[in-house]
């Protein structure tokens, strides 16, 4: 049995393995090297929550502090990954995106179409995801929809250890540039990891439990609670299956097929908000390649189309819960017997 570390010690050990295996691979972002250069301890932070911490001494030279410029830093990665390396940069909280967007949108996922395909952009964007630690509107979001919008960027939302250090060690490897969402809910969860170095390739989702009633369909910190759903309503002779997919750009279209054919229906889960979603692009899948399969309507959970809410009581209304999950379910599988 693989030892167990948090989902956090993960994503250190792919970054030092990967470092070890390719000497162009570099940190980079705000704190990355705990203040480098500035007075005080270097290395006493490690990222914004500790990610990187203690690489600084182990990789001297390239593990590198930024001024507090999106703009700047990501569009140095940009043109660090250009010239030949392989920068993993650390965007903190995914809410400042917008600081950098032109630097993403039209430069690194540009440059390979382009180019001809004789251009690449092996870079990793790290940035923090999701709602849950009281941080308010401009600390909480997803976003993962922006990404997933533009073609040329890969989108990965691992929800395990196991996956955040295998499908962050594939990014690295890529030619081409990866937003890598690390739910900040996630970053304490304990899971079995092997210690030695694995990738997982992208565009393969998990098939987490079996069912015959109806598919669970999700990614990120919704995994566990469409788990904790499918538990619950397992008990109530509802029996789920829980797709994790990992990836939403590639997004395994195939494997959400191939459920919802089985199942006859479909529960999309996600924590972002519903309009031009995650959830709202897979529930048109299904329309225009399952609607012979479809027993019910489909049925979205996610986030209301609001901000993220500082007071905790409606911070918790505010994100889905496995309540919200077994209701939706619930309202389509009540009668399945006659159908």
């Amino acid at each position: 049995m693989a030892r167990k570390i948090s989902y956090q010690q993960a994503i250190n050990e792919a970054l030092e393995q990967e470092m070890r295996r390719d000497p162009t691979v570099f940190l980079m972002g705000e704190d990355n090297a705990g203040g480098a250069g500035a007075p005080g301890e270097q290395d006493a932070w490690g990222g914004v929550l500790g990610v990187t911490k203690g690489l600084y001494h182990k990789f001297p030279g390239r593990v590198l502090d930024t001024p507090l410029s999106e703009l700047g830093y990501v569009g140095a990665a940009v043109g660090a990954a250009a010239r030949g390396t392989r920068p993993v940069c650390e965007l903190m909280f995914v809410d400042f995106a917008g600081c950098c967007l032109d630097q993403i949108l039209n430069q690194a996922a540009k440059f390979r179409y382009m180019f001809g395909g004789k251009a690449v952009t092996p870079l990793v964007l790290r940035t923090m995801v999701g709602a849950g630690l009281r941080a308010a509107a401009q600390h909480s979001q997803m976003l993962t929809s922006w990404w997933t919008h533009i073609p040329g960027l890969k989108v990965v939302c691992p929800a395990t250890p196991y996956d955040a250090k295998g499908l962050l060690i594939q990014a690295i490897r890529d030619n081409d540039p990866v937003i890598f969402c690390e739910h900040k809910l996630l970053y304490g969860m304990q899971g079995e990891v092997p210690e030695e170095s694995y990738a997982i390739p992208f565009g393969e989702a998990s098939f987490l439990r079996e069912g015959d009633d109806v598919s669970l369909i999700t990614y990120g910190r919704m995994v566990h609670l469409a788990m904790e759903a499918a538990s619950n309503l397992a008990r109530q002779g509802v029996s789920c299956e829980v797709l994790d997919l990992r990836t939403t750009s590639p997004l395994d279209r195939d494997s959400i097929l191939e459920s919802v054919e089985k199942t006859g229906r479909a529960v999309i889960i996600d924590e972002a908000n519903p309009r031009c979603s995650v959830a709202t692009d897979i529930a048109a899948l299904l329309a225009e390649h399952a609607f012979d399969d479809l027993r019910a309507p489909v049925q979205l959970v996610t986030a209301p189309h609001t901000p993220v809410p500082f007071s905790d009581a409606l911070e918790d209304l505010y994100i889905p819960d496995a309540a919200k999950i077994e209701r939706a379910v619930l309202k389509i599988t009540q009668g399945r017997q006659a159908a």
